[in-house]
């Protein structure tokens, strides 16, 4: 999909919509055709059914003589339940599976570096929320398209074999469901469009005010931020109810068209079996063939009325897609996402870099341009003042961002793990956290890499040892032993290339100076490290030093050297 919507532009909301469906194509055809196949048996279920009753009421016929009939009815009312069921089955499978993409797609193009530019609570909103708006589209309304135009056909055709003038009847009124859904349509869509959005900022305004609960309440400005939530709350209110107010009075406009025109059909068939009209084939009607008329008048309008209710499915989904598509249109182009760099030139080679830069939206060239070559073993200090790119020269070699110039070059199937000052640690037990790194891990290598962390006289203290519950962002845990817990998911996930941004920032001398000695205990294992440094201590444990200036061609020191 990334590939040709850069060739021929941004991305708009519909085609996103179509490309999403074009990966479900199959199971989608296929709920279109048992829908299909349900209309069809519904239609055979009909005509038994007007059969039986004529058999009975007009020519007087005995019940056993009846049984192949009502035999045959019951027979096709399952299997109309079989097909209805797998219809339903079908379309709910592509449209999970869609969802599933189309998040996993949202968060591997945006990265990490362009996640982390972006409000928490909103984009979860957008992944969540607006995704989850999608699923009406892809189950029920995409299929119902397609069968508003194949099951109203057959029974259009049975009508006019039975009585023209009432397959004419229900001709002329059909196309007034759709034009009507068209103009509802429109209003709907931008409602729908707006309520999103507004969700997306009750969401980033409630988890702003409850991260900052503690300032707040220091400044006395508790009871305006519970005001402001309110209101933001109340806007989201009446932006739903108008949504839901057009919703139900667009079905309540389209129920009632069909209902007139069922009510037409109804009255001729009615006069024309008294003997009222005498035009046309009126005369000709019959108990069987005006009661099946009758029958199939609803079943004519049905799949249209079923259209019209999830039309509100589709509006739903276009407003989602215009939020979801605008993350995808921020996005860089799939020629320079991460990812695509070549393969190293040398077996013996990790990574190399060749007269690559970083660039910024806003803020231009960032890093670079810089060459480094790493090898199994190498321990690389990367230092500098502060803003000159030492992050950056880490998530270009993590394939977090693309090099806006010069090449990357990648050893294939190259492990790669991250530590930072502010390590990730989930809600969940140690051993969840843990599992990150490696989820086939067993408990005895957990205890080991615990053990080599420093961690393993914590895990003796803890009453339920690896099942030990943590809070949020490692709550119950100190900062140095949050940070040695990510440094045991470092030893578990036996990365070749382990990237490390200030990761003894904030630590007392003692937890420094332990893990220090564990990250010495990495480089022994002939694991390279790079690691983003101010500290004497790390750049002392390196073999070579990277200093990035600013405006400035990186220079490569070697350790006897910088001595």
């Amino acid at each position: 999909m990334g590939a040709n919507d850069a060739a021929s532009g941004e991305l708009t909301a519909r085609r996103y919509l179509t490309d999403l469906a074009a990966g479900e194509r199959r199971r989608l055809r296929l709920a279109v055709l048992a829908g299909t196949a349900a209309g069809l048996l519904t239609i055979a279920q009909l005509v038994l059914l007007a059969g039986f009753i004529s058999r009975l009421l007009v020519d007087g016929a005995p019940l056993a003589e009846l049984a192949p009939l009502l035999a045959g009815l019951l027979a096709t009312l399952a299997l109309r339940a079989l097909a209805l069921y797998l219809q339903e089955t079908l379309a709910q499978a592509a449209s999970l599976r869609i969802r599933r993409r189309a998040r996993r797609a949202h968060l591997a193009r945006l990265g990490p570096v362009r996640l982390t530019s972006r409000h928490s609570a909103s984009l979860a909103s957008q992944l969540v929320e607006q995704v989850e708006a999608l699923d009406g589209y892809f189950a029920r309304f995409q299929p119902q398209l397609w069968l508003a135009v194949l099951v109203p056909l057959p029974v259009l055709l049975a009508a006019l074999w039975l009585d023209w003038l009432a397959a004419t009847f229900l001709l002329v009124s059909a196309p007034l469901i759709p034009l009507f859904m068209a103009l509802v349509g429109m209003g709907a869509e931008r409602l729908n469009r707006e309520q999103f959005a507004a969700v997306a900022r009750l969401s980033g305004h409630f988890i702003d005010r409850v991260r900052g609960i503690t300032t707040l309440q220091l400044f006395g400005r508790t009871e305006q931020a519970t005001r402001e939530v309110h209101a933001a709350a109340d806007d989201y209110r009446r932006r739903s109810m108008r949504t839901l107010r057009l919703a139900f009075l667009s079905s309540a406009v389209l129920e009632f068209f069909a209902s007139v025109a069922i009510a037409v059909v109804a009255i001729y068939v009615g006069f024309g079996l008294l003997g009222y009209i005498a035009y046309g084939p009126a005369e000709e009607l019959t108990l069987f063939s005006g009661l099946l008329v009758l029958l199939l008048a609803p079943e004519f309008f049905q799949p249209l009325r079923s259209l019209s209710q999830h039309y509100h499915d589709r509006a739903a989904a276009l407003g989602a897609a215009e939020g979801l598509v605008a993350l995808l249109n921020e996005a860089p182009d799939a020629g320079r996402l991460p990812g695509t760099a070549v393969p190293a030139p040398s077996r013996d080679v990790l990574v190399e870099l060749e007269a690559a830069s970083v660039e910024h939206p806003g803020r231009g060239r960032v890093l670079g341009p810089v060459d480094l070559t790493l090898a199994a073993g190498d321990v690389v200090a990367v230092t500098g003042p502060s803003g000159v790119g030492k992050s950056s020269l880490l998530q270009l070699l993590a394939g977090f961002v693309a090099p806006a110039s010069g090449s990357v070059r990648v050893a294939e199937g190259l492990g790669l793990a991250w530590m930072d000052q502010r390590p990730l640690l989930i809600q969940g037990s140690l051993a969840d956290n843990l599992r990150l790194a490696a989820p086939d891990v067993n408990e005895a290598e957990m205890r080991a890499a615990l053990a080599r962390a420093d961690l393993g006289e914590l895990l003796v203290g803890l009453p339920r040892g690896l099942e030990t519950r943590l809070g949020e962002r490692g709550v119950g845990l100190s900062g140095g032993q949050a940070q040695r817990l990510a440094l045991a998911r470092v030893f578990l996930s036996r990365a070749s290339l382990v990237l490390l941004d200030e990761p003894t920032a904030s630590l007392d001398a003692e937890t420094e100076g332990q893990l220090i000695e564990a990250l010495q205990g990495l480089a022994e294992e002939g694991r390279a490290l790079v690691i983003a440094t101010h500290h004497p201590a790390l750049m002392a444990l390196a073999s070579r030093r990277l200093s990035l200036e600013v405006q400035a061609t990186p220079r490569e020191e070697r350790d006897d050297a910088s001595d």
